[in-house]
């Protein structure tokens, strides 16, 4: 599990990018029926069912040896997702996803002054090319600069820790286990937010991010459950990948989860990229190919 596997990381965490890009297009037939915190726990319920039919059958090990750390490491997760989905209720959602993707350099941060990892230029490169990538096809609303932001930016060093932590805390975790640690969470983030919104009873004009409890249809659970599946099998592979290598690499190779997802918007709704995403994909792509070149 330590031995560094460069490549097979970046294929894992780029079929984790895929398969979140085209799950999280679909968000949008969910968020006309219901709201954000009912999601996270109708996911979360969704992905226990499978992943209780799936560990025997696949023998999937889902005790953790350390409770304790998964348990920490999932709660920095979930709070970091927190922070990121708050943020949205008052920022535009470029500036909030530019925030989230402020991760990797937060890794290498971390890494090096916390855990004494020698960081080379190269890495150092990449983080700064796909993180220009990133404000590339965010958009020009990203400047817009203000202290809210710094809600976001936190969720994305919340971020970086969590994906640290898989190493450094629980090295001899499964990624089955870890899995179910992150769903967890959101699953009691979920369940908190819905009590909050019922309370005070929020009703449904109150939009995706504050609205209460409400009878979503067929099709929205369909989705769901596409959701559930799919987010559950991803965040797997995103696990693993980042137990392959170190995690200054690993988060390089997530900043193609923001070119996959506006693949398939182009894909699915025939939303075309502009020149600039264009270029932004580009210098993500090559980032990656920079950390998996020097990784072999």
């Amino acid at each position: 599990m330590n031995d560094n596997h460069t490549l097979k990381a970046a294929l894992l965490i780029g079929l984790y990018a895929v398969i979140i890009g085209y799950t999280d297009n679909h968000v949008r037939v969910i968020a006309n029926e219901i709201g954000l915190w009912q999601f996270h726990l109708m996911r979360t319920a969704m992905a226990a069912v499978a992943l209780a039919l799936a560990a025997p059958i696949l023998g999937l090990r889902l005790r953790p040896v350390n409770a304790r750390a998964v348990a920490a490491r999932s709660a920095v997760h979930g709070v970091a997702m927190m922070c990121y989905f708050g943020a949205l209720g008052f920022l535009p959602v470029p500036q909030v996803s530019a925030g989230l993707f402020t991760a990797p350099i937060f890794v290498l941060l971390i890494s090096r002054f916390v855990y004494g990892a020698q960081i080379g230029p190269v890495r150092m490169i990449a983080v700064g090319l796909g993180f220009a990538g990133v404000l590339m096809i965010l958009g020009p609303q990203v400047m817009n600069i203000g202290p809210a932001a710094a809600v976001p930016v936190l969720g994305g060093a919340l971020y970086a820790l969590g994906n640290i932590a898989l190493r450094e805390w629980c090295p001899q975790e499964s990624a089955t286990t870890m899995t179910a640690g992150f769903f967890a969470a959101m699953g009691v983030f979920g369940l908190i937010g819905m009590g909050l919104t019922a309370a005070f009873n929020m009703p449904f004009e109150a939009g995706y991010l504050l609205r209460g409890p409400a009878w979503p249809s067929g099709t929205a659970l369909w989705w769901i459950a596409v959701q559930a599946v799919g987010s559950l099998v991803a965040v797997g592979l995103m696990v693993r990948g980042y137990q392959l290598t170190e995690p200054s690499r690993a988060s390089i190779f997530e900043y193609v989860a923001l070119p996959a997802a506006a693949l398939w918007g182009w894909v699915l709704f025939g939303e075309a990229p502009l020149a600039r995403e264009w270029l932004g994909m580009g210098l993500i792509w090559l980032a990656g190919l920079l950390i998996v070149l020097r990784g072999r």
